[in-house]
């Protein structure tokens, strides 16, 4: 038996193809199955994908173009924004300095710190790092460090000791730019003159607020780019201008001498139990300030634990009625008229009675016989009342006008008073006689103690002065021009006045507690009726005061004493005199003034 394959005995083979697919190519096809591997479809194709690839081109092209050609300035100028950092550069403030140069308002190098809260992952553990040198509770610091703001103030005007301890922590998102602060080396010393910077950078009191703009000068800026982490790219984009410093401010007043009249009037406020008290001490010769006390007092540098009436400067805003201190308008003004001298005799009665009112003296006494100076020196209200009346009423008015009284001093500080003083067409019956020996009328104590000046001066009223100097960033001295020179009253009338204020000081006068031993001392003491300014009638409150004059043969300083409402005590001679002679001990030793080389005259204070 043969062997046979099995595909030769099932016999030939036969192959059966697929019939053709209908379709474009039809029966006479190449015997391919199907449409897609017609020719005519990969050409259909590649059409259709070539205007495809044309259409997402032209796309690409034209959001390319508008990219660059169109918005692309715009567009590299918003990211360049974005990068771009512009920081002012503050300006240095001014220093505020007194008469020697030595400084009482300065400005020093200090820091901001920074944060961008972008860049921050964990405030909480920045701000336990921080609160410990910036001395801010923890959650306030924070608070500060948490959110999405890429600028946020963390603490302001920090020292640049205490920013290079925040800087070697290298805290992310923890930056610093440079500022300034201001300092008051001396505390509190003339903190009423010189005033104090509030927190938006501007004055907010005294010379700071009066000579802000001059003090502030010009800021500038410094454009830079900035990179990630707040690093700065060095880039031609990078730009400054330069800040302009602000001028110095020096004052007339000695902080020496400012210094002493302070410490006095702050015991004599808390030795009489006082509302308050002022000092002035003024160059007679030049208007200078030498001195502007006020009790209370506060620290510049610390001013807001203060209270706004304590940082008033009452030597200037405060008005009071004069009382006694007044009686030297009425001699001055009755002897330059002619009406009486200093040897004039007075007969004082025990009470004087003018329009229905009874006028007395602090002391109750009978008929009394003295002179016109012994009704000066021991402060008689009716002597002055009976001398005041030999001359015309309205000349009083006008005297009380020409040295100075219902007229500001103009020293350029904020609040300053003019006083007031009813004119004459306004007054009543009783008007004339109370002004004669010092109320009715009320006055600053810079204006008062500017009276004393005048007489000290010959008679010549110097306008008062607080400004020496200004000095230019660059340098340059800007003197304050000579204030203005009135005559009031003759020099022979001042000379005979002065003879009268130093009998004040002598046996019989009111006031031997203002005696300097080598020094003659010549003024007045005052103590008058204080007005409630709630009821506007005098409360039983009075003001104590002296001002007084030395060396009364060689006027130089001037200086008055007011004491406000005390309560153990009441008399000038008492608490304000002793005052006086203090400071101007002082000043005098300070000044090198020179003892006084002739004695006193001495004025016969009654007759018969």
């Amino acid at each position: 038996m043969s062997t046979r394959s099995p595909l030769r005995s099932r016999g030939p083979v036969r192959v059966v193809e697929p019939p053709y697919e209908s379709g474009d190519g039809g029966s006479g096809g190449s015997g391919r199955r199907g449409s897609d591997f017609q020719p005519g479809n990969i050409r259909r194709r590649g059409t259709v994908l070539l205007l495809a690839t044309a259409i997402v081109a032209s796309i690409f092209a034209t959001r390319l173009v508008d990219l660059q050609a169109v918005r692309g300035e715009a567009l590299a100028d918003a990211a360049l924004s974005q990068r771009l950092r512009t920081l002012e550069i503050p300006a240095y403030r001014g220093s505020i300095l007194d008469r020697s140069g030595q400084p009482l308002a300065v400005t020093v190098e200090a820091r901001d710190v920074t944060a961008d809260q972008t860049l921050i992952e964990d405030p909480a553990a920045l701000a336990v790092e921080l609160a410990p040198i910036l001395e801010v509770p923890q959650d306030v610091l924070a608070d500060r460090l948490s959110g999405d703001k890429r600028f946020m103030y963390v603490a302001k005007g920090v020292t640049p000791e205490t920013w290079e301890r925040i800087a070697a922590l290298r805290l992310p998102g923890i930056f610093s730019e440079e500022t300034s602060r201001r300092i008051y080396p001396a505390g509190d010393l003339a903190s009423h003159i010189v005033g104090f910077v509030a927190a938006d950078g501007t004055g907010g009191g005294g010379i700071e607020s009066a000579f802000d703009e001059l003090l502030t000068g010009t800021p500038g800026q410094q454009t830079y780019e900035r990179g990630p982490g707040g690093r700065v790219i060095p880039t031609q984009n990078q730009s400054s201008v330069e800040a302009v410093s602000g001028a110095d401010v020096q004052l007339t007043i000695d902080r020496d001498i400012q210094f002493v009249a302070q410490e006095a009037i702050q015991g004599v406020v808390q030795r009489s139990g006082a509302s308050s008290a002022t000092a002035v001490v003024m160059d007679v010769q030049t208007g200078e300030i030498l001195a502007m006390a006020t009790a209370p007092d506060f620290d510049p540098n610390r001013f807001t634990q203060s209270l706004p009436e304590e940082r008033r400067n009452r030597a200037i805003t405060d008005i009071f009625e004069p009382g006694s201190t007044g009686k030297v308008i009425t001699a001055a003004a009755t002897i330059n008229e002619g009406a009486v001298d200093p040897l004039t005799p007075i007969k004082i009665p025990g009470q004087l009675e003018r329009s229905g009112k009874k006028f007395n003296d602090y002391w109750k006494h009978g008929t009394l016989r003295l002179t016109m100076t012994g009704a000066f020196a021991k402060s008689s209200n009716i002597g002055m009342i009976l001398a005041a009346e030999k001359m015309p009423k309205k000349q009083l008015a006008r005297y009380m006008e020409r040295f100075g009284i219902n007229e500001k001093t103009d020293l350029g500080l904020p609040g300053e008073s003019a006083g007031l003083m009813l004119q004459p067409e306004n007054w009543s019956g009783t008007s004339f006689p109370t002004m004669a020996f010092g109320q009715g009328y009320s006055v600053t104590a810079v204006q008062m103690t500017n009276v004393f000046a005048t007489v000290a001066n010959g008679g010549v009223r110097v306008k008062p002065t607080i400004i020496k100097a200004t000095v230019e960033p660059d340098g340059t001295v800007i003197e304050t021009p000579d204030p203005e020179r009135d005559r009031v009253v003759r020099e022979d009338t001042a000379r005979q006045v002065m003879a009268m204020m130093e009998a004040v000081t002598g046996e019989g006068g009111t006031a031997p507690q203002a005696r300097i031993p080598g020094y003659r001392v010549a003024g007045k003491t005052g103590t008058a009726q204080f007005v409630d300014p709630d009821c506007r009638c005098y409360a039983g409150d009075v003001t104590a005061s002296f001002i007084g004059v030395a060396p009364a043969d060689a006027p130089r300083l001037a200086v008055g004493v007011f004491v406000h409402q005390p309560k153990r005590g009441r008399g000038g001679g008492e608490l304000a005199a002793p005052v006086f002679k203090e400071i101007t001990t002082y000043a005098l030793q300070a000044m090198q003034i020179p003892p006084s080389g002739k004695k006193a005259p001495q004025l016969t204070l009654t007759t018969g």
